[in-house]
């Protein structure tokens, strides 16, 4: 049966789906990944997209992007800071291998909002000139033997208790002048996860 709405209604007035508003939150992330937007304007969309009812509170935040390429999902992610550094956070689905570049801007890779369905995930990290951080949930643990620290140095702010079921990080790479951090997340971070919770469906 197909549904019938008056001839003034307009499809932007029906109410979006918590998976839907998911998608466009992935797509976000997606463009600042790619340099597109940048982490202000990433947490002013992503909270707006979280917190969109219809169809016309989530089209405009996505209307300036371009359609996202499909990747096999064995592919590396491959993440480069360059001159305005680059971040994959928020909701992002986590493929086996990730290669993150500091460049000039820095890079962060964040896991707390991630899906990880994998054992073990190869994450290889260079530093560079601006730095690598990796922010990784509580009960994640990370092994550091295959890391060259460089100049810059590798600072394993992590626990070592790592809670059954979750994955296990094995990094690679070298610091280069600035160095990578491995942490857990802080308190802006753990607060922002808690409002983003409270948020939710």
């Amino acid at each position: 049966m197909t549904a019938e709405y008056p001839e003034s209604f307009h499809r932007g007035e029906l109410r979006v789906s918590h998976a839907e508003r998911e998608a466009v939150v992935a797509r976000l992330n997606e463009a600042a990944a790619e340099g597109r937007i940048d982490l202000a304007e990433l947490d002013e969309r992503l909270e707006q997209a979280l917190t969109a009812k219809t169809y016309a509170d989530l089209a405009p935040l996505t209307a300036d992007l371009p359609p996202v390429v499909s990747l096999d999902p064995g592919q590396p992610l491959v993440l480069k800071g360059g001159l305005h550094g680059a971040a994959r956070v928020g909701r992002w689905q986590v493929p086996a291998k990730v290669v993150a570049y500091g460049g000039m801007g820095g890079a962060k890779l964040d896991f707390t909002q991630a899906d990880c369905r994998l054992p073990v995930v190869e994450v290889e990290a260079h530093g560079q000139m601006a730095g690598v951080t990796i922010v990784l949930p509580d009960g994640w643990a990370v092994e550091t033997g295959g890391m060259d620290p460089g100049l810059g140095g590798l600072r394993d702010k992590t626990t070592s208790d790592r809670l059954p079921g979750t994955p296990l990080i094995r990094l690679t790479g070298t610091g280069g002048p600035a160095g990578v951090v491995v942490r857990h997340p802080n308190g802006f971070e753990r607060r922002k996860l808690k409002r983003i919770s409270a948020q939710r469906p």
